[in-house]
């Protein structure tokens, strides 16, 4: 993969991060540059999205720990654990927020 469409792919990423948390923002506030995207909870806790450009990869970040996921069969993968991107994005928001979104 081209590192133009890594960062489309991850442009999508984030844009759907940022609708749904627009759709349901009760406690839930985030800022994002484009390349990092902090989502924080009523506790001052914060999952971090990242775009890694050099692995081609999309990395959260939470109290939990670090997840790291690439571009495989039309979803985000991670090579660790076989999770997918938006499955334990929402594990991370229901662990911090307490509500449950679907992404």
């Amino acid at each position: 993969m081209t590192e133009n469409e890594f960062n489309e792919l991850a442009d999508a990423v984030f844009e759907h991060i940022e609708q749904v948390l627009d759709e349901n923002d009760e406690g839930i506030d985030y800022d994002s540059n484009g390349s990092v995207m902090e989502i924080e909870f009523a506790d001052d806790s914060k999952v971090i999205v990242n775009r890694h450009v050099p692995n081609r990869e999309i990395w959260l970040a939470a109290k939990s720990g670090g997840f790291h996921f690439s571009w495989q069969d039309d979803r985000w993968f991670s090579q660790r654990d076989g999770s997918e991107l938006y499955a334990k994005l929402s594990e991370l928001v229901l662990a911090g927020a307490g509500k449950k979104l679907d992404f």
